[in-house]
C-alpha cells in the first residue's frame, strides 16, 4: 500500500509530522502501559479490572450509591452492551444489585451493595498509589495542570453536544 497517495475523496491525507508522530506514538505507549498497570493491581488486589473498579466508584459517589444505567454508561465512556456485561458480572460478585427506576418503567439503576462498597474502601488505597506512583510522581506541579487541560480540550473535542452524534453509551 502506498501511504503517500491520496485518500478516498481524492485529497491528500493530512499525515502527521515526524514530531506528531513521536507524541501520537508516546501517548499510545504511555496509555496502553498505564491501563495494563492499573488493571494489574486492581486484579491483584481486588479481583476486578479497571473497568469494574469505575463502575464502583463512580455508585460511591453518586446519591444513595444508585445510578441510572444510563448515566452509568454515559460517565464511564462505554456502551450499554458493556455496562450491561460488567453490571452482571458485579452483581454475581454481590457487589452491586439492579433495581426498577421507581420513574420509569423502562430503566434499571444500578446500586452499589454494602458488599461492594467494603471492596472499594479497602481497594481504594492501593489504587490510588498505583495511580501516584504511575502517573503523578512522575511529573511537576506545572505538568499536571497542563496534562489536565489538554485531556480536557480533547475529551470536549470527542464529545459532541448534538443527539446524532457517534458516542459508546448510544450504541
Amino acid at each position: 500500500m502506498n501511504l503517500a497517495s491520496t485518500g478516498d475523496k481524492g485529497v491528500a491525507p493530512r499525515w502527521l509530522t515526524e514530531d506528531e508522530q513521536r507524541v501520537w506514538r508516546s501517548y499510545l505507549h504511555a496509555t496502553t502501559l498505564l491501563e495494563d498497570h492499573l488493571d494489574r493491581q486492581l486484579q491483584r488486589d481486588a479481583g476486578m479490572p479497571h473497568i469494574y473498579y469505575g463502575l464502583l466508584v463512580q455508585l460511591a459517589q453518586a446519591p444513595r450509591r444508585r445510578m441510572r444505567m444510563t448515566r452509568l454508561a454515559i460517565d464511564a465512556k462505554i456502551t450499554r452492551s458493556r455496562l450491561s456485561h460488567a453490571v452482571a458480572r458485579l452483581e454475581k460478585n454481590g457487589w452491586v444489585r439492579r433495581e426498577d427506576c421507581p420513574s420509569d418503567r423502562r430503566g434499571q439503576n444500578a446500586v452499589l451493595t454494602d458488599e461492594g462498597y467494603e471492596v472499594l474502601k479497602r481497594t481504594a488505597p492501593g489504587h490510588v498509589e498505583a495511580v501516584r506512583q504511575a502517573m503523578f510522581d512522575r511529573l511537576t506541579p506545572e505538568q499536571v495542570r497542563q496534562l489536565g487541560e489538554i485531556m480536557q480540550v480533547i475529551a470536549e473535542g470527542l464529545q459532541p453536544q448534538d443527539t446524532g452524534a457517534d458516542l459508546p453509551w448510544l450504541r
